[in-house]
């Protein structure tokens, strides 16, 4: 399985995943059976509030998961639609929710669980 891991700094499998996809600088991609691992700037990260155009910011790697700490509607929906499964990562290092998602422990993201923004105090419920 290729896995998309958003992430701040590239520091392979000890990077720390991102807290949100759309504006993650980067993104860390593994192949969970071959252990490959390459890593691509986010090619959308300056777009407008829901509008993120997730496969753009994979510069169109297809990958057949995702793993973030959170994601906007808009964001989830587009990957939803071409395939491609959403995971809510726990806090740590692309290597811990690797070997959680090939443990089947990190939750598929619903839409209840999606980021709506980030005004004022509200901030997001991840």
């Amino acid at each position: 399985m290729k896995i998309a891991f958003p992430v701040q700094q590239d520091q392979g499998l000890e990077s720390t995943v991102y807290g949100h996809f759309g504006s993650a600088p980067r993104f860390v991609i593994i192949e969970s059976e071959t252990g490959s691992l390459e890593t691509l700037n986010n090619k959308d990260m300056h777009h407008s509030h829901g509008q993120c155009l997730p496969m753009k910011a994979l510069a169109g790697n297809i990958v057949d998961a995702v793993v973030v700490g959170g994601i906007g509607a808009g964001a989830l929906m587009k990957l939803q639609a071409d395939g491609i499964k959403v995971f809510r990562a726990v806090e740590g290092s692309v290597q811990e929710n690797l070997e959680c998602i090939k443990a089947g422990k990190l939750p598929e993201f619903a839409m209840n669980m999606t980021c709506a923004g980030h005004h004022g105090q509200e901030g997001c419920v991840h």
